[in-house]
C-alpha cells in the first residue's frame, strides 16, 4: 500500500501555518534480511555444530537442504548466492577448512544455512528520515518532483540499518511514498584500496600507531588491499582468523580497515529493497541517522553524499556515504580533530572553493566547518549555542542546509526537560554561513500528544529536508518509531528569522 496524503492535511494553528499531512510510515516485522551467525564456538572441527553437519548423511543433507528451501526461499532474492557466501565465511573462519572444499555442494550450502539467520531489519523503529530531490525526474506531470527518502530503521537489540523509500510531490503538494518491495537484499561489499598515509594519519588520531602499528603497516606498499593488510597482521600476530585477535592494537587496525567498503546492489532491485546494513565489527550496533545532501560540484557534477555513525556498541565512527545512483556506494571513515561524534550534515555546494559542513563535534554546540578535502575535517567555528529553555541541554543539526534567496535554511534540534526533543530553525548567510542572520526563540516543531510514547519518549527529529515550490517539505520521526511528513510555508518561515535576532 502507498503512502499519501491528500493534498490539504491539518493545519496547525500556529503564526507558521504548518500543516500536517496524512503520510505516516510504520514499521513492519516482516521485512528481514539474513545475516552471518558465526558464534565462535560452534564453528572449529571439535565435536561441534560443524562436526555434526559434516556427519549427516548424503540423504540427510538433501532433505534437510530441501525442507530449508521451502521455508525461506520465498522470503530471500537469490538464497543460493547468500548461503554460498555464508559457507565462505564459515570456511574462513575455520582453522582447518581445507577438507571443506571436498565436500558436496548441497553440504556446503546447508553448512551457509546452519551458520545464517534472519533479521527483521524495522521490527522496532522506521524513523529519523532524510529527504533529497532524486537524480531520476522523468515521466512527471508539470510540477512534480520525486524524492528519495531514507530512513533509520532499528531491529532487534537497536541495531540500526539505512533503508530507502522512492516518492512524488506533486503540483499541489500531495505527497505519495511506494510501497516498499517484496524483497530486502543487502548488497555486495567489496574492499576498496588504501592509502597508507591517509590510513596511518587515522590511526594515530585514534592513538593507535605505536611500534604494533608499525610493524603491521611499515611493510606494506603505499597502495594496499585488505588482504594485504590481513597477511601483514596474521604475520605479526599469527592468527590466521580476523575476528580472533588478540592485541589491542591489531584489533584496531582490522576495525578502522573494514569500516571502509564499496557495496553495490543487483541493477534489477527497486529502491526499497535496498538496505545498507551492519557488515563490520565497526557497525555491529548499527549505522545511524543518515543525513543524505544532493551535492551540485563547482563544474556542474551532481553526487549524493551522506554522513552517518557507526556504532559497535562502545566506540562510535563518523561515516560518509558517496553514490551518483543509489545503487553503488562507497563509504569510508572521516579524519580530522573536527570530524568526532555524531550529527555532522554537508552544505549542497562548496563555498569559495571549499567544502563546508555543520558540526557538532564537542556534542554540544553548532559548528560549520571547512575543508579542501571531503574525508578530511580539521577546523570549525562555534556559530550558535543553547540558549532557550527548550534547547538548553544540547543543539544539533537536522541535515544539510538548504539554499534560499534569504540565505541558509537550517532545521536544527533542541533538547530540553525530561531530555525533550524539538526542533528549531535558523537562517544562515550565503556567503558566510559563519554569520547567523535569525534564529526561532520557540520551537518549529515538538512532540504532540500522539507523538510522545515510544521506543525513545517525548522526542522528534530529522535528517533532512527539501524544497518544494513555495513549501518546506519536512520528514519527520517521532518517538524513535514512525515517522511522519509536515509541510511550511517557505516564505513565512524566512520572514519569521529574518526578523528575529539570532
Amino acid at each position: 500500500m502507498k503512502a499519501h496524503d491528500n493534498a490539504t492535511g491539518h493545519t496547525d494553528s500556529t503564526p507558521l501555518g504548518i500543516v500536517r499531512t496524512e503520510v505516516v510510515l510504520r514499521t513492519d516485522p516482516c521485512r528481514v534480511v539474513v545475516r552471518p551467525f558465526l558464534p565462535d564456538k560452534h564453528i572449529f572441527p571439535d565435536g561441534g555444530l560443524l562436526d555434526r553437519i559434516l556427519a549427516l548423511t548424503e540423504e540427510q543433507v538433501v532433505s534437510t537442504l530441501a525442507t530449508a528451501y521451502a521455508k525461506f526461499d520465498e522470503r530471500h532474492r537469490n538464497l543460493a548466492e547468500v548461503l554460498e557466501r555464508h559457507f565462505d565465511f564459515v570456511a574462513a573462519e575455520a582453522w582447518e577448512s581445507d577438507h571443506l572444499d571436498a565436500v558436496s555442494k548441497d553440504r556446503q550450502l546447508l553448512i551457509g544455512a546452519y551458520y545464517t539467520e534472519e533479521f527483521a531489519i524495522e521490527a522496532a523503529a522506521l524513523t529519523n528520515p532524510s529527504m533529497v530531490p532524486a537524480c531520476d525526474q522523468t515521466g512527471l506531470e508539470p510540477g512534480a518532483e520525486r524524492f528519495v527518502l531514507s530512513l533509520r530503521a532499528i531491529g532487534e537489540g537497536q541495531t540500526s540499518s539505512i533503508e530507502f523509500r522512492s516518492g512524488v510531490i506533486d503540483a499541489r503538494g500531495a505527497i505519495t511514498i511506494e510501497s516498499p518491495g517484496r524483497f530486502a537484499v543487502t548488497g555486495k561489499r567489496t574492499s576498496p584500496v588504501f592509502e597508507k598515509a591517509v590510513f596511518c594519519a587515522k590511526l594515530m588520531e585514534m592513538k593507535a600507531f605505536g611500534p604494533m602499528a608499525k610493524s603491521v603497516i611499515n611493510p606494506l606498499p603505499d597502495r594496499f588491499e585488505l588482504r594485504q593488510l590481513e597477511d601483514a597482521i596474521a604475520e605479526v600476530e599469527g592468527k590466521r582468523a580476523p575476528r580472533h585477535l588478540s592485541d589491542p592494537t591489531t584489533r584496531a587496525i582490522h576495525w578502522l580497515a573494514t569500516s571502509n567498503y564499496d557495496l553495490i546492489f543487483p541493477a534489477d532491485t527497486s529502491l526499497s529493497e535496498r538496505v545498507i546494513f551492519a557488515g563490520s565489527e565497526t557497525e555491529s550496533h548499527g549505522l545511524e541517522d543518515a543525513r543524505f545532501v544532493r551535492f551540485t560540484d563547482d563544474d556542474g557534477i551532481v553526487a549524493y553524499y551522506a554522513t552517518y555513525t557507526a556504532f559497535d556498541g562502545v566506540r562510535v565512527l563518523p561515516q560518509l556515504i558517496e553514490t551518483t545512483d543509489f545503487v553503488s556506494f562507497r563509504v569510508i571513515t572521516l579524519s580530522g580533530a573536527c570530524s568526532q561524534n555524531k550529527g555532522a550534515a554537508l552544505f549542497p555546494r562548496k563555498i569559495d572553493g571549499h567544502f563546508v559542513a555543520l558540526s557538532r563535534f564537542d556534542a554540544e554546540n553548532n559548528y560549520v566547518m571547512r575543508t579542501d578535502n571531503l574525508r578530511i575535517w580539521s577546523s570549525a567555528e562555534k556559530i550558535e549555542s543553547p540558549k532557550f529553555p527548550w534547547d538548553l541541554a544540547r543543539i544539533g543539526n537536522c541535515g544539510s542546509p538548504l539554499e534560499t534567496d534569504a540565505g541558509w535554511l537550517v532545521i536544527t534540534h533542541g533538547v530540553g526537560p525530561f531530555r525533550t526533543y524539538s526542533l528549531g530553525a535558523m537562517l544562515l548567510k550565503i556567503d558566510d554561513p559563519t554569520k547567523v542572520i535569525g534564529r526561532l526563540a520557540e520551537p518549529l516543531l515538538a512532540p504532540m500528544q500522539d507523538e510522545r510514547d515510544g521506543y525513545v519518549p517525548n522526542v522528534v527529529y530529522s535528517c533532512g529536508s527539501m524544497i518544494h515550490g513555495d513549501q518546506l517539505i519536512l520528514p519527520y520521526g517521532h518517538a524513535d518509531m514512525t515517522t511522519r511528513i509536515v509541510k511550511i510555508p517557505l516564505d513565512t518561515l524566512l520572514g519569521q528569522l529574518s526578523s528575529s535576532n539570532g
